[in-house]
C-alpha cells in the first residue's frame, strides 16, 4: 500500500474530494512556482541591499559638505567629458550636502552613471548603468534575462503563486479546533512531519504579504499589468490645460530595463516645449539651465533627493521628480513630477500623489513597500520576508522529495472515480478571467491532468 493510501486512512479530512483536489493543485502550482519564487526572493534581497546600502544607480559617494561648489552645469560638463561622445540625460540631486552629484549620460546606446564631487567638479567614479547590482537583480526579477518571454513566464508564476497561497491556506486551515495554536509550530515533531509543520506555519504567517507581493508584481507585468490595469488607471494627460503633447510617454524617461517613472504616469503622454502654454514657473527672462531648474525645484518644496531629466530634443522638457519608488523619499504620498518648458521656464504640468487614480495611489504605496524604500522598518521587513520565502520554498521541495515514490512525480492523488467539484471549476474560471495568462496555464495543466491514466492520478492502484 502506498504512503498516500495510508495517509488517507489516517486522516478522514484528506479523503474528501475537495481536499484532495486542492492538495493536488497546490502541488502543481507550487512545483511550477518554486524555482521562480526562489529567484524572486534572492534577487529581491539584492534589490533591498541596492535600495538601502547602495542606490539603484550604484554605490554612494561621500564628499565634504563645506567649501566652494561648482555649478551643476560645470558638473554636468565634467560628467559628459568622462565618457567621450556622451549626452547628459539625468541628474540625481543628493539628499544631503555630504553626497556626490550623480549624472546619467548616454553614449553608444549605453547609459553610464557618473559620480561628481561638486568641489572642483571632479569625477569620482563611473559605471555602466546596466552593470550595477541593482540592475542585474531587477533584470532577473522582471524577465529572467529572457525578454518578453521571461516576463510572461513570471506573470504566469505570479498568478499561480496566488493559487498556491490560497490552496495552501485551505490545506492548513484547522479542522479540529485550536485555530490560534495552529500559528505556532510543534517543534517536537521529527523528519518530514517537522518540515511540514514549519512549512505550513511559516507559510501562513507570510501568506498575506506574499499575496500582496504577487499582486503588486503582476501590475508591472506585460499583460495583466500593462495591458489591462495600467492602461485604464494611468494619469490622463488631458487634465493639463492647453498644453501641447508629445507622442512620447513618460516611460521614455526610463533608462534601460529599470522602471524609474511612477506607475501611474508611465503611459501618460509627455508635454512639449516651445509654446506659450504653462503656468508661472522660473522668473521671466531667467535662463533655463540645470542650476536654475534645481533652484526652482527647491523653492517649490523638493527638499530631499530629487531628479532632473534633461530635454531629449528640441521639443523636450526639463522634468523634476521625486518618488519613493526610486528611494528619493520614504513617503509615497509625497510623489511629485513637474515639467518645465526648456525655453520659457513655465510649468507645463505638476502632478502629485493626490492626482493619481485610486489604482495609481495603491501602486505608489505598494511599489514602495515592495522595493523596501519606506525606511529601515521596510528594509527589515522585506529582508525577513525574503528569507522566509526561501525557507518555505525549500521546505516544500524537501517534503515533496521525501514523499515522492521512486520513479514517480509524486503528485497527491485523487480518490477513486474522482469527479471535479464545482467549486474547483468555478474558482478556475474566476482565475482565468482575472489573470488570462495564468488561466491558460491552468487550462494546460487541467488538460494534462485529464489525459493522465487513472493509475497515475487516483489512489488504490498497485504501486500508487
Amino acid at each position: 500500500m502506498s504512503s498516500i493510501s495510508v495517509e488517507l486512512q489516517r486522516d478522514p479530512a484528506a479523503s474528501s474530494r475537495l481536499y484532495r483536489a486542492i492538495w493536488r493543485w497546490h502541488f502543481y502550482a507550487g512545483l511550477f512556482v518554486a524555482p521562480f519564487l526562489l529567484m524572486l526572493a534572492i534577487t529581491g534581497l539584492i534589490m533591498v541591499y541596492g535600495n538601502s546600502v547602495e542606490t539603484f544607480l550604484g554605490k554612494k559617494y561621500y564628499v565634504t559638505s563645506g567649501g566652494e561648489r561648482a555649478s551643476l552645469v560645470d558638473q554636468a560638463k565634467a560628467a559628459r567629458d568622462a565618457i567621450p561622445g556622451s549626452t547628459v540625460t539625468m541628474l540625481v540631486v543628493p539628499p544631503v550636502a555630504e553626497r556626490a552629484s550623480v549624472f546619467v549620460v548616454s553614449a553608444n546606446d549605453l547609459a553610464h552613471v557618473v559620480a561628481v564631487d561638486p568641489h572642483g567638479a571632479k569625477v569620482l567614479g563611473t559605471i555602466v548603468k546596466d552593470d550595477t547590482w541593482f540592475y542585474w537583480a531587477d533584470k532577473i526579477h522582471g524577465s529572467f534575462f529572457m525578454g518578453t518571454f521571461g516576463d510572461r513566464l513570471i506573470e504566469i508564476a505570479a498568478g499561480l503563486g496566488i493559487v498556491m497561497v490560497l490552496t495552501g491556506l485551505y490545506l492548513w486551515w484547522p479542522r479540529n479546533g485550536g485555530f490560534f495554536a495552529a500559528f505556532v509550530p510543534d517543534l517536537t515533531l521529527q523528519g518530514r512531519a517537522l518540515w511540514k509543520e514549519l512549512h505550513a506555519t511559516l507559510g501562513v504567517w507570510i501568506s498575506i504579504i506574499l499575496l500582496f507581493f504577487f499582486i503588486s508584481g503582476l501590475t508591472w507585468a506585460g499583460v495583466w499589468g500593462e495591458k489591462m490595469i495600467q492602461a485604464w488607471s494611468t494619469f490622463p494627460a488631458e487634465k493639463w490645460d492647453n498644453v501641447p503633447l508629445s507622442d512620447e510617454t513618460h516611460a521614455s524617461m526610463n533608462h534601460g530595463a529599470l522602471k524609474e517613472v511612477p506607475w501611474a504616469l508611465e503611459q501618460t503622454k509627455m508635454p512639449e516645449s516651445g509654446s506659450d502654454a504653462g503656468a508661472s514657473g522660473l522668473p521671466e527672462g531667467m535662463p533655463v539651465t540645470l542650476d536654475t531648474v534645481a533652484a526652482y525645484a527647491r523653492s517649490i518644496g523638493f527638499d530631499e533627493q530629487f531628479r532632473i531629466n534633461l530635454p531629449a530634443d528640441e521639443k523636450g522638457v526639463y522634468t523634476i521628480s521625486a518618488d519613493s519608488m526610486d528611494a528619493d523619499t520614504t513617503d509615497p504620498m509625497g510623489d511629485r513630477t513637474v515639467h518645465i518648458d526648456q525655453y520659457t521656464g513655465k510649468v507645463l504640468a505638476d502632478v502629485r500623489f493626490a492626482d493619481y487614480s485610486l489604482p495609481g495611489k495603491a501602486m505608489a504605496v505598494g511599489i514602495a513597500l515592495h522595493e523596501a524604500t519606506m525606511g529601515w522598518w521596510n528594509t527589515l521587513l522585506n529582508t525577513l520576508f525574503c528569507l522566509s520565502v526561501i525557507f518555505v520554498t525549500v521546505s516544500g521541495l524537501v517534503m515533496w522529495w521525501k514523499r515522492r515514490p521512486v520513479g514517480s512525480l509524486g503528485a497527491p492523488r485523487y480518490p477513486r472515480d474522482y469527479r471535479v467539484p464545482r467549486f474547483i471549476l468555478g474558482a478556475g474560471i474566476v482565475v482565468a478571467v482575472l489573470f488570462p495568462l495564468t488561466g491558460l496555464a491552468i487550462i494546460a495543466f487541467a488538460i494534462i491532468d485529464f489525459l493522465l491514466p487513472k493509475r497515475l492520478k487516483e489512489v488504490g492502484f498497485q504501486n500508487a
